[in-house]
């Protein structure tokens, strides 16, 4: 199909990798709060009963 690309091999990392053995602390979820005023979702069925109307498309009315 398409020629092999030759890669180069990548040049080794200036830096050591970060060490995350030491976490922050843990939060409690009591204190856990949110920022934003939530708003439930928009309903996906559009309030219409999908099922019924399923039923009664396919029954062979």
């Amino acid at each position: 199909m398409g020629r092999a690309r030759k890669t180069t091999p990548k040049p080794p990392p200036d830096r050591e990798p970060r060490d995350y053995t030491h976490l922050p602390e843990r939060i409690p979820p009591e204190q856990l709060r949110t920022v934003q005023d939530v708003d439930p979702g928009p309903d996906p069925r559009g309030g219409r009963d999908t099922e019924t109307e399923f039923l009664l498309r396919y029954a062979g009315f």
